[in-house]
């Protein structure tokens, strides 16, 4: 009867044995399960397990879940002399394949043992014997599943094994279920030890042989609105770090603001005074100049007739051109005569040479190309295809070249605009290394957008320079000369040169009936010569009434002309 006695010990042992093991299975991981049915019955340990600790380093832990949602953490922790024990807590765990469940921790303080704050983990340093370190911890609760759910990694991170480790938990309900406990490498599902709720509402856990890496992450439900849920998610992959917001990231965004704001100052300040320069006059400005009882016409900064048209309004226009052909025969490289039907010729007078600019060469050969000497206005319509771009692209040349503009006029491209593409390429080629390197990817954003704002500037800021702004001014003050000069202030042996000289800055800036009708009594034959010196047909006029009304006449049909032209260029 003995052994029956001891086979029937050895069943009920084996059976009793049984049931924690099965209440052990396999868990689908840190998600807060459906409640058991069982719900109200003492909770039993997750493991049957009775393990010895080895000597050895040992932890114990303290969390208590406040009112308010965090989690205060005090850990004592137990190390041999002459040891060290470095606890690197992550702040950051992964929560599903593509979120990452992020934590925050303040008010640290210790006792024997140091504390640092390092990206996303919490580093704690304990020395020999027993040092203790207490900290709040954000984000420790979650809504999930009509219940909420608490967690926190107890021990992580260890670089010398853990003898064992202890841990209790304490909510402002006691009904807490369920309580789950993994232990083991970061992934893993193995069970805590020993991980139960006692029959006074405390979670207590223990855990044996805690190995470098390891760790302990215990998670413990709660009632629906227990505490308010603060936990927070964050995407994981490669691009979602790499353009997280952070701190240095936050302060070059602020630098990059402040760059935007003192740029759109600047140009508002420079579009101002650019706009000022063309309503207001610089100032009394004098062009004509006295040599004893000479009078000579000089223009302000020496711009000439074609130049004037452009520097004020940024464009070439046809009048600009027209303008040149009048001051080409005043200077005598051309000639004008009036031909019947009515018509005008043009012809050469003195080659083309080094005192003339591109643009007005251009336009020399443009009405009189090699070979030619003389041409009808008909015949220049009949023609056609008068190539203007030649004349516009040597006009813009021309006024970069006089400083007038820092860049061409009809093009928002310049050196400032080429530094800002230079600017965007490197902040791509930046936000696609650091992408894939070191993160911080905004970085290179902002530069790219630091770019941009350069090639928004050169495209804003007006092209004309201090210089050109100066002389808009002084142009205001040519058309008050052209406003009010008088034939009778000027000598008369200088009338006829300074009409002439004169007319075609009256031409481009629209005064040109004024001046003719300033100057209609004069007698260009009072120097000796028959009529104008550089416009032939009225040689036997005794004065420049008839040539009043008929050089408007002549300009409006080589103006017809040079429409045409554009026209036909601009259909191309």
């Amino acid at each position: 009867m003995k052994w029956a006695t001891t086979a029937a010990v050895a069943v009920l042992v084996a059976v009793g044995s049984a049931g924690p093991a099965a209440a052990q299975g396999p868990s689908a991981g840190p998600v807060l399960p459906d409640l058991p049915a069982d719900q109200g019955k003492k909770p039993q340990p997750l493991t049957g397990q009775d393990v010895q600790p080895a000597e050895g380093a040992t932890a114990d832990v303290a969390l208590k879940v406040l009112r308010d949602g965090t989690l205060s953490v005090t850990e004592h922790v137990t190390v041999p002399g002459g040891q060290r024990l470095v606890s690197r807590v992550p702040l950051k765990v992964a929560a599903s394949d593509d979120q990452d469940r992020v934590f925050a921790v303040h008010d640290v303080k210790t006792e024997g043992a140091t504390s640092e704050l390092t990206g996303d983990q919490l580093v704690l340093t304990f020395p020999g014997g027993t040092s203790a370190v207490t900290y709040t911890v954000d984000g420790a609760v979650a809504d999930q599943n009509g219940r909420q759910q608490a967690r926190w990694q107890v021990a992580s991170g260890f670089d010398t094994p853990l003898a064992k480790l202890t841990a209790s938990l304490l909510a402002p309900s006691p009904q807490l279920s369920p309580v789950d406990c993994f232990a083991g490498p970061v992934g893993s599902d193995q069970r805590c030890t020993f991980a139960e709720l006692d029959h006074t509402g405390v979670v207590r856990l223990e855990q044996n042989d805690v190995r470098p890496g390891d760790r302990v992450d215990l998670l413990v439900g709660l009632p629906a609105s227990t505490t308010p849920a603060n936990a927070k998610f964050a995407a994981i992959g490669l691009l979602a770090n790499a353009f997280a917001l952070t701190p240095l990231t936050g302060i070059v965004f602020a630098v990059l603001l402040a760059f935007l704001v003192a740029a759109a100052l600047f140009v508002w300040r420079r579009r101002k005074q650019d706009a000022g320069a063309l309503r207001t006059a610089t100032g009394p400005v004098e062009v004509l100049l006295r040599d004893g009882d000479r009078v000579f016409f000089a223009s302000p900064d020496g711009v000439l007739p074609g130049q004037v048209g452009t520097v004020v309004d940024e464009t070439v226009d046809v009048v600009d051109i027209s303008a040149t052909v009048v001051d080409l025969a005043v200077r005598n490289y051309l000639w004008l005569a009036e031909a019947p039907g009515p018509d005008w010729q043009l012809a050469r007078r003195n080659p083309p040479d080094e005192h003339l600019h591109d643009f007005e060469r251009a336009v020399y050969e443009t009405l009189l190309p090699p070979g030619t000497d003389s041409v009808l206005v008909s015949q220049l319509r009949a023609r056609g295809g008068l190539d203007l771009r030649r004349i516009s692209d040597a006009m813009y040349a021309d006024v970069v070249s006089k400083r007038w503009f820092s860049r061409r006029p009809d093009t928002a491209r310049g050196r400032l605009t080429w530094l800002g593409a230079g600017i965007f390429t490197l902040g791509l080629v930046a936000t696609a290394v650091l992408t894939f390197t070191a993160g911080y990817a905004l970085l290179g954003v902002a530069v790219a957008l630091a770019g941009l704002a350069v090639v928004a500037v050169a495209a804003l800021l007006p092209s004309r320079t201090a210089r050109g702004r100066a002389l808009a001014g002084q142009v205001r003050g040519l058309l008050d000369y052209l406003h009010t000069a008088k034939a009778e202030d000027i000598p008369p042996a200088d009338r006829e040169l300074v009409f002439s000289r004169s007319l075609p800055y009256a031409v481009v800036l629209g005064d040109t009936e004024r001046w003719l009708g300033a100057f209609a009594r004069l007698n260009p034959s009072a120097d000796g010569s028959a009529g104008l010196y550089w416009y032939g047909g009225m040689e036997a006029d005794q004065d420049l009434r008839r040539f009043g009304a008929r050089f408007p006449s002549f300009l409006t049909a080589l103006d017809g002309v040079l429409i045409a032209a554009g026209r036909a260029a601009s259909a191309r």
